[in-house]
């Protein structure tokens, strides 16, 4: 049985034709450290890492390569932006479609004195702009805001959010784990003072490396989250106050960075598809799913389509509920019986699905990628009418 993969918005497949070479040429080849040998090999590692950060400032348009830093995922990068710079009596605003990696750290800040409110979003997932201004406080540091949601791939409005938190003297961090890579996204242009990122998704790279770009004048009052060896000032049990040795203590997930390299270099070449035309062909494939949804059930009695109804204003991800039957046992079928693989339930984000009007049940959720085609398309509209009607 041929296998479908639907389920980009959790990780990419495949990855970046060069990544797996990458990484196992290094592993195979030359796996040293680091900032911790004097010798050519070390060096050599040391120039991609920072090759690396020089292709997200590209990527990202950010002025400064050592303000990027690498962590294991955007969680880590959350954990280490807001735990770094909220102290007691700080508010935070984030949207009412946020993820876990947001909202359970926010929610762990409240034992410290910290608080956040949510922006309210309609029930297609769009952020109520218009509500901004008189949620700000005179406490209000922080909006920290995803860039789409990983439930609907409704897409923020990020360049009102970046000039409303530019106009009050608010920190702007956005999370891109959904568009990374998909999007455009120039931290100049809108305003965004921290941005978390993620490898193994839109960038295509290997699972366990991401990080964040942070602007120099956040970084003085940021506490470390973590501390340890850097490699660096080894004579000192002080925490290096320079970065990017602030915020990467320890050895580096050096294989994924490697990785991340490859799929970044795959990404910049003029002799693969860009970012545009893939995000173009994803878009092509979402119209043809949301449109093959609504001919399979017109009367909108066996499934519920979640979100816009069109492409307008979202990324390729597609969450929908099945009326008269239990969805759990529909992803089921599409695995066992057809070969496609989705992802069903909360998808870590409780309060997107309250604000959508799908909790406590959830959604299946159908997301592409650029290696997806029409014909998976259809098979996966195919096998949804045989399942459902």
């Amino acid at each position: 049985m041929e296998q479908i993969y639907l389920d980009q918005a959790s990780t990419s497949f495949p990855k970046a034709p060069s990544v797996a070479r990458a990484v196992y040429e290094y592993l195979d080849g030359y796996a040293v450290n680091v900032n911790r040998g004097g010798y050519t090999s070390a060096y050599s590692v040391e120039e991609i890492v920072y090759e690396t950060r020089e292709q997200l400032c590209r990527l990202f348009h950010f002025p400064e390569s050592r303000n990027v830093i690498f962590t294991g995922n955007v969680t880590a990068s959350l954990n280490i932006l807001l735990k770094g710079l909220l102290k007691k009596g700080d508010h935070v605003l984030v949207s009412s479609m946020e993820h876990n990696a947001v909202m359970r750290p926010l929610t762990q800040l409240l034992e410290e004195g910290i608080t956040f409110d949510r922006i309210p979003c309609m029930p297609d997932g769009s952020l109520c702009i218009s509500r901004v201004e008189s949620m700000i406080t005179p406490r209000t540091r922080v909006l920290v805001c995803l860039h789409a949601s990983n439930v609907c791939g409704t897409i923020m409005p990020v360049r009102e959010l970046g000039r409303l938190c530019q106009k009050h003297g608010i920190t702007f961090i956005l999370d891109s784990a959904q568009t990374a890579g998909i999007l455009p996204i120039d931290m100049e242009e809108m305003n965004i003072d921290a941005l978390a990122f993620t490898g193994h998704k839109g960038l295509r790279g290997p699972q366990g490396i991401g990080g964040f770009l942070v602007k120099e004048e956040l970084v003085k009052n940021m506490k470390p989250l973590l501390s340890g060896g850097t490699g660096s000032i080894s004579h000192t049990e002080e925490i290096p106050d320079f970065l990017p040795d602030k915020f990467e203590p320890g050895t580096p997930n050096l294989p994924g960075i490697i990785g991340l390299h490859a799929a970044l270099s795959d990404l910049e070449n003029r002799n693969t598809p860009s970012m545009e035309d893939m995000f173009l062909h994803e878009m092509h494939l979402t119209d043809q799913f949301l449109s093959g949804l609504r001919a399979l059930d017109p009367t909108g009695n066996v499934l519920r389509i979640i979100g816009r109804p069109d492409t307008s204003r979202r990324c390729a991800v597609v969450s929908i509920q099945t009326l008269q039957k239990d969805m759990a046992e529909a992803a089921w079928l599409l695995d066992t019986q057809y070969g496609i693989m989705t992802r069903v339930g909360l998808h870590c984000a409780p309060a997107a699905h309250r604000t959508l009007g799908t909790y406590p049940l959830g959604t299946i959720r159908f997301s592409f990628g650029p290696e997806n085609t029409e014909d998976e398309i259809q098979m996966a509209l195919d096998a949804l009418k045989q399942i459902l009607i």
